[in-house]
């Protein structure tokens, strides 16, 4: 869809070709006996310039943006908690770590010495390594990586440390950390993902002489006489936003091709889990986001506070771990579990909800090779 709006900014018609029912792919909105959910609970940064812009250029005037913004401001219940002042860059970022709850002094001139370090090298390493090898090489004590660094890497890269790519982790600091005060803000959802972008952007794209098609499935895709055919009709120009795991199977009669999909078909992937508990009306976390130190639950989104689900609790378990090993309803109530261990007052849930999306994104290693947008077949790209 950000593809598809962007053409449609530039006066080019296109038709958008989606299997499923609902537009957002990995980001979209899971109806549930009359709740809206997500399969998925995320944030965007003050720094993604580009999704914001592409959010503002399909939003119809005097429509709410969807989305709330606040200063940095990271909570791991209950020992740690780093707030960013209202000072420019990169003064809020150092006086956070001067006043983050949870840090000793040593730990607090650690963290400002690998900022410093980072800066001072372009964020650029000369060979690409490990997050958790990275953090050891720069001597970061314990609890700045469990607070911090490592709570980062998962929701940024949805990789575990152990394995993510420490230049793209440092790609992640250097675009939301090293700028000015407002990239490092927190812009949290207040529309489901549907609703947010990728419903706005159909409108966008048939107002401008494009269309839509749900629920069609596209098997192939094969040029003739000098164009892409899809469901009887003809077009010049191809753009494949598929799930990576879906490319070989589309491309596979191009033999120009095959290079593409042997790069593809080495990704492996990472889950993302949303569990959903629906407590009594009135139940409300002491935050709108924050994170939770436990053993199945990362990030916690009270859905009340932020989208007027009253009661609602989300959490979202990135990339994979001790998680994958439980049915849904046994994780379900582990991690009302781990909830009603530190918010006593939220009672027993009315109902749970747990969505799974077992390939959320690919495995973000060292040194992992990936295509280009512009592919050897001409009309044919990669998005």
């Amino acid at each position: 869809m950000a593809a598809a709006a962007e053409l449609a900014r530039n006066a080019v018609p296109v038709t958008v070709f989606e299997a499923g029912r609902v537009l957002g792919g990995r980001a979209r909105r899971v109806d549930t006996d009359g709740m809206r959910l997500d399969n998925g609970l995320h944030v965007l940064l003050g720094a993604y310039r580009e999704t914001l812009r592409l959010i503002e250029l399909v939003r119809d005037p005097g429509e709410p943006t969807g989305l709330l913004r606040l200063p940095l401001e990271l909570t791991i219940h209950p020992a740690f908690r780093l707030r960013a002042a209202r000072l420019p860059a990169p003064l809020h970022l150092f006086s956070a770590l001067l006043r983050a709850r949870g840090l000793d002094f040593g730990d607090r001139v650690a963290a400002a010495r690998f900022i410093a370090w980072a800066q001072y090298t372009g964020f650029r390493l000369a060979d690409d390594t490990s997050v958790s090898d990275l953090l050891t090489s720069k001597r970061q004590p314990d609890a700045v990586s469990r607070f911090l660094w490592n709570p980062l890497c998962v929701s940024a890269l949805n990789t575990p440390p152990s394995q993510a790519s420490a230049q793209v982790f440092l790609n992640v600091l250097r675009d939301s950390l090293n700028g000015s005060r407002a990239d490092s803000d927190l812009l949290l959802p207040t529309l489901d993902f549907s609703a947010l972008f990728p419903e706005r952007a159909a409108r966008y794209v048939q107002a401008h002489g494009g269309g839509v098609r749900l629920g069609v499935t596209v098997d192939a895709v094969q040029r003739k006489d000098n164009s892409f055919e899809f469901g009887g009709e003809r077009f010049s120009h191809a753009i494949l936003a598929v799930s990576p795991h879906r490319v070989g199977a589309l491309l596979a009669h191009y033999a120009a091709l095959a290079p593409i999909v042997q790069m593809i078909d080495q990704f492996v992937y990472q889950p993302i889990y949303s569990v959903y508990l629906q407590y009594a009306a009135g139940s409300r976390l002491p935050f709108r986001m924050g994170g939770l130190e436990a053993r199945y639950s990362q990030w916690l989104f009270d859905r009340g506070q932020l989208c007027g689900q009253d009661g609602l609790i989300g959490v979202v378990i990135s990339a994979s771990g001790a998680h994958q090993e439980l049915a849904h309803d046994e994780l379900a109530q582990a991690v009302h579990g781990e909830l009603i261990e530190n918010f006593p007052g939220l009672g027993a849930p009315r109902w749970h909800q747990v969505i799974a999306e077992k390939r959320a994104t690919f495995a973000c290693t060292p040194g992992l090779l990936r295509p280009e947008n512009i592919t050897p077949v001409t009309g044919l790209y990669l998005a």
